[in-house]
């Protein structure tokens, strides 16, 4: 299936890109991996900031009115600080559940190779709670490497919430799983096995992981997510739940969703990445927002959206 016969996309990057860069302050070293909502007519973007201090990461906050230009906040809104995060709060995704924000991130712990997923709540976008990790490594399990971007599905599903996370099985095989909650502090896995795994031969051959937060539509639940191969650059791709069984696939995206039109990696000496993590829906236009080359924010948009046509084998 090309990206062209998936239910969204591809998507076309926009001229202007970025839409964000690194700036003085807690910014200094890199803005990018942005969540982004839709409140009214305004855009807020939650996004991963860095300076040179050696936390990998701080959570801004920027506002829009039409999507494309965002004012940054001076200061952060989600800092580290608790044992958890205290050696960084990373790659935001959001949801708004009732009248409740509920913000997922990864939190480095500050020792070697853990992370985990941690969840703060919100009324309005500024002041946030931290809950503290909601899922972490642990032994015997597919996931007993890192555990980070957990995508909360906006909506109960069979009377629960429904998450979906990277885990990694070894040897360094990262997959996507699905956690159950009924109160979005306390979740479980209920597979000993991932729902979406890599690809061989394709631009996703060595890893996935969520992007933004799924979307809900009338054919299932929409995931997008990023995947990666041989080449170890973040590329983005799609897949198609059933809202029956979340846990089921009914279309997949052969190739990537989006092709940056820059190489951002060779611009700022990094790996060219493209990592979305907001994804927007505003009439029959979309907006998918993703982090480039760990610097810079981008937007890439797509107009319309069609039927699935085939299911995945």
């Amino acid at each position: 299936m090309k990206a062209g016969d998936f239910f969204i996309g591809p998507f076309a990057d926009y001229e202007e890109n970025p839409i964000l860069k690194p700036s003085d302050g807690f910014q200094s070293r890199g803005l990018y991996n942005p969540a982004v909502i839709l409140e009214g007519e305004s855009f807020y973007m939650l996004y991963r900031a860095e300076t040179d201090d050696g936390l990998t990461g701080r959570i801004g906050l920027a506002v829009s009115r039409d999507g494309f230009r965002f004012t940054c906040r001076a200061e952060p809104i989600v800092e580290p600080g608790d044992d958890f995060d205290r050696g960084g709060c990373e790659d935001p995704r959001i949801v708004k559940l009732d009248e409740l924000y509920c913000l997922t991130y990864v939190g480095n712990s500050g020792r070697y190779h853990v992370s985990n997923i941690c969840v703060a709540t919100s009324r309005d976008l500024l002041h946030w709670t931290k809950h503290g990790p909601v899922l972490s490594p642990r032994e015997g399990s597919w996931d007993t490497g890192q555990i980070k971007a957990g995508a909360v599905v906006p909506e109960r599903i069979g009377g629960r919430y429904v998450m979906y996370f990277m885990g990694e099985e070894r040897p360094w095989a990262a997959s996507i799983g699905i956690a159950y909650s009924e109160d979005l502090f306390h979740w479980y896995e209920p597979l000993e096995r991932p729902v979406l795994s890599p690809r061989k031969g394709r631009f996703d051959c060595l890893g996935v992981e969520p992007g933004p937060a799924p979307v809900i539509l009338p054919e299932g639940i929409l995931l997008v997510y990023n995947g990666w191969g041989g080449d170890c650059l973040y590329r983005t791709g799609g897949a198609l739940f059933s809202r029956d069984d979340p846990a089921t696939v009914l279309q997949r995206s052969d190739e990537p969703l989006l092709s940056p039109a820059r190489d951002y990696g060779e611009e700022f000496g990094t790996a060219n990445h493209c990592v979305a993590e907001g994804l927007v829906r505003k009439g029959d236009k979309w907006l998918l927002y993703y982090g480039a080359a760990d610097r810079v924010t981008c937007v890439a948009t797509y107009q319309g959206g069609a039927a699935y046509a085939e299911e995945v084998h």
